[in-house]
């Protein structure tokens, strides 16, 4: 049977925002005892019905009073396919198609005799009943508080979301310590491939180089299981079971002897996996430690939801910048790639700087913008195939500012300002616009002033042919102390290696 998660969002009163998680057909309607309940006169008391089919998601109407409509097609007598983004409407009321994730087909009664007899445990919970038994764990005797101090530390993560890397890292750091685990792995679905990716590994004790040689950090047969089931899993290897992920071995080999697998979720829907696993040297998990890790997977699932929408914005965001950037190069008919160029040898400039982490994100963000201003400058001065006079050389200028002026219309953008206003002064306080000297023009804008050199130099233009490699590295050094940071030309000219295939940079 084709095993399928189905996540629809009510789009206007009285659901408007509200979401159901379906794993199995049900019914849609007026009465309250139904899964979907819809207190809305323009639906009947038993509208419709959505089921799940070896052909996906289906919705039939029930002869309703008002009718059932996909995307503004009302439905006859029969069912009809329901696919992602869909607006279905009962009545009046509509529900988009948020996702659908498939899942592996489950497993006939017959096959699932010898895939349960090593499931030692299966927990299922609700999301707001997990969260309420973490203070209650049945026989468990943890050291003093570990538990609390579990959901403490999580909650300071979630508080403080930023990159979500970094927040799956430090839960499943905290995880298995407190569970004692020799490894943990969080894997998320992809909202491209709807598969399980691996996004975090932890190992907490080193005591078996075996560890080190798996090729998949956790088993993607009960993973699978855990996801298409709903049920968190205590595993128990066996002599009589050491086949169980056939090709992956990472149980066959010996390596994982005792499993915890659970499910991150949240009200709304199924995220991922947490799997932690003991080897043969540890004692076994208990229930109690299984329900620990569920509680602690429900607690913090909300926090890893928010963290993948604040990545999705970023990456959105990132993306509209660079079709800004894009749409600057194709005015300027001789920077072709610029952007791009100065972007990834800032990026390792500042990586190699070891800046840290909030400058690299700035200029991560803004130098694809640096040369935003170019938008203002009239097309017979940034096209002009040859020199510019000095009166026009000086209305060029002016890129730097109204760069500036552009940036500062977007509240989130204003930490970047120094690199589109600034990227153009110098360490001796003889650039533009504001001739600012040494420390006086922010590092972000300081790094962005090499990378932009650089790549000037190198590049043809219409009047002159580009500088080689080396030609340009002298004249970097020719400008330490004067036009740029002597600190970073150092660093500069150490990384020329990772240049050597220039115009092709590797990705910082």
């Amino acid at each position: 049977m084709k095993t399928s998660t189905l996540i629809l969002r009510g789009v206007n009163k009285p659901i408007k925002d509200k979401s159901w998680s379906l794993s199995e057909s049900t019914f849609v309607g007026r009465d309250k005892t139904l899964k979907i309940f819809i207190d809305d006169n323009s639906v009947s008391r038993k509208h419709a019905e959505i089921t799940l089919t070896i052909d996906g998601w289906m919705v039939c109407d029930l002869d309703s009073t008002n009718g059932t409509f996909i995307n503004g097609k009302k439905l006859s007598g029969k069912s009809y396919s329901i696919l992602s983004n869909d607006i279905v409407q009962f009545g009046e009321i509509g529900l988009v198609v948020e996702s659908i994730h498939d899942l592996p087909p489950t497993k006939s009664k017959e096959e699932a005799v010898t895939d349960d007899f090593n499931i030692e445990s299966v927990y299922s919970s609700n999301w707001d009943e997990a969260l309420q038994s973490i203070g209650v764990l049945g026989n468990r005797t943890p050291k003093a508080g570990e538990n609390f101090f579990a959901l403490l530390r999580a909650g300071h993560y979630l508080a403080n979301v930023d990159q979500q890397d970094q927040l799956l890292k430090n839960i499943l750091a905290d995880t298995v310590a407190v569970l004692d685990a020799q490894r943990g792995a969080i894997a998320l679905v992809s909202p491209s491939t709807n598969k399980l990716e691996l996004k975090a590994i932890d190992t907490g004790i080193e005591t078996n180089a075996k560890t080190t040689n798996l090729r998949i950090p956790y088993s993607a047969t009960i993973a699978q299981r855990c996801m298409a089931k709903g049920e968190s899993i205590l595993y128990k290897n066996s002599e009589d079971s050491k086949n169980i992920d056939g090709p992956i071995g990472s149980i066959s080999e010996g390596v994982m002897e005792s499993i915890i697998c659970v499910v991150l979720r949240t009200p709304r829907k199924q995220l991922g996996i947490l799997h932690l696993d003991r080897g043969p040297w540890q004692p076994n998990f208990t229930k109690d430690d299984l329900k620990l890790a569920d509680a602690l997977a429900a607690h913090v699932s909300s926090g890893i939801e928010c963290a993948m929408l604040i990545d999705k914005q970023r990456t959105l965001f990132l993306n509209t910048i660079t079709i800004l950037a894009q749409a600057v190069e194709l005015r300027d008919l001789y920077t072709g790639g610029h952007t791009h160029r100065v972007t990834s040898i800032a990026m390792l400039l500042a990586k190699e700087a070891k800046i840290d982490a909030d400058e690299i994100e700035k200029i991560r963000t803004g130098t694809p913008l640096h040369d935003i201003g170019k938008i203002g400058i009239d097309d017979a001065i940034l096209r002009k195939p040859s020199k510019l006079t000095l009166e026009e050389s000086e209305i060029m200028k002016q890129h730097t500012t109204k760069g500036a002026a552009i940036i500062t219309l977007v509240p989130d953008l204003i930490e970047i300002i120094p690199i589109v206003r600034s990227h153009h002064e110098r360490w001796d306080g003889k650039g533009y616009p504001d001739g600012l000297k040494g420390e006086a023009n922010p590092r972000i804008a300081r790094v962005v002033a090499i990378a932009d050199a650089m790549d000037a130099m190198v590049s043809d233009r219409p009047y002159r042919k580009g500088l080689s490699l080396e030609k340009a590295y002298e004249e970097i050094l020719k400008g330490k102390g004067t036009q740029f940071d002597p600190t970073l030309v150092d660093v500069f000219l150490q990384m020329r290696h990772l240049l050597a295939n220039y115009p092709k940079i590797p990705e910082a």
